[in-house]
């Protein structure tokens, strides 16, 4: 029913389609879900907020850039999703859904966090992938219990060394940023169970054998000359993957050469004159 609603949706103009959802959602829904994804909202229908109960609450995929003060009644909301949005700032009002264990930012054109996020003590999975973040926000250093970040597709060029603190973390994605350098500070972290750091600039790995914890390592489409060291059974994605405990120094040369060379090819030698 809920793929019928959004289809529908699609073809109503932005202007009229709030009050068609707000039709739609008279009662308090027995899962204790809302999804109005891709439902080209330009501002939160306010009877949403009327379900105190609700645990799950997705609006990617929209017009959204503001929220209601309203939006804070939500206090047993667990999972909220405003991805696919025009947030340029996270609006205040999240940072009190205290309850809340996954959150969906991604997609927006954020820059910044705000300090009060830090009051989400219980969030678990934190999506930022495909901001506008130059660094990593301090305050998602003080979300102690957050087991997985995805940053990717953003521009960072480091990470702040107070990420240590985050004892619980276990999977990192930061794919697609500005890193030319491998991130000290997760060298500092063993408990770590996956590092993503695809599509960057780094040149050089350091050894990752002494993380105890680590399972899958993905460092492919980087500039670099070695493969990063792993412990027994851990598995890597990337360049000389499969190659133990490092590559071939031959070949890291010869590729290095082949990467770095820009002249055209060499054209064939002539053929010998025929005899007539």
């Amino acid at each position: 029913m809920g793929n019928i609603i959004r289809a529908l949706v699609a073809f109503i103009p932005a202007d009229r389609c709030q009050n068609f959802v707000v039709r739609d959602l008279r009662e308090m829904p027995l899962d204790k879900m809302v999804d109005l994804s891709g439902s080209q909202l330009r501002r939160l229908p306010v009877h949403v907020c009327s379900f105190r109960e609700l645990v799950k609450l997705y609006l990617s995929d929209n017009h959204l850039s503001s929220l209601p003060l309203e939006l804070g009644q939500l206090q047993s909301l667990q999972i909220l999703a405003l991805d696919f949005n025009n947030f340029k700032a996270l609006p205040q009002v999240v940072c009190t859904l205290k309850q809340l264990c996954i959150l969906y930012l991604g997609n927006n054109k954020l820059c910044d966090l705000p300090r009060e996020l830090s009051r989400l003590q219980n969030l678990r999975t934190l999506w930022l992938e495909a901001n506008c973040l130059t660094q990593l926000p301090d305050v998602v250093c003080e979300l102690s219990l957050l087991k997985t970040l995805h940053a990717g597709s953003n521009a960072l060029r480091l990470l702040p060394g107070q990420l240590r603190r985050l004892r619980e973390l276990r999977t990192i994605w930061l794919s697609g940023n500005l890193l030319s350098d491998f991130p000290p500070v997760l060298l500092h972290m063993p408990f770590l169970e996956v590092i993503d750091v695809d599509r960057n600039n780094i040149c050089h790995f350091p050894s990752l054998a002494h993380l105890p914890g680590l399972k899958l390592v993905i460092y492919d489409h980087n500039p670099c000359r070695n493969a990063p060291k792993v412990a027994k059974g851990v598995r890597r994605v990337g360049r000389w993957a499969e190659e133990t405990p490092e590559p071939d120094r031959r070949k890291a040369r010869r590729y290095a050469l082949a990467e770095g060379s820009q002249e055209a090819p060499v054209p064939p030698p002539p053929l010998p004159p025929t005899s007539s």
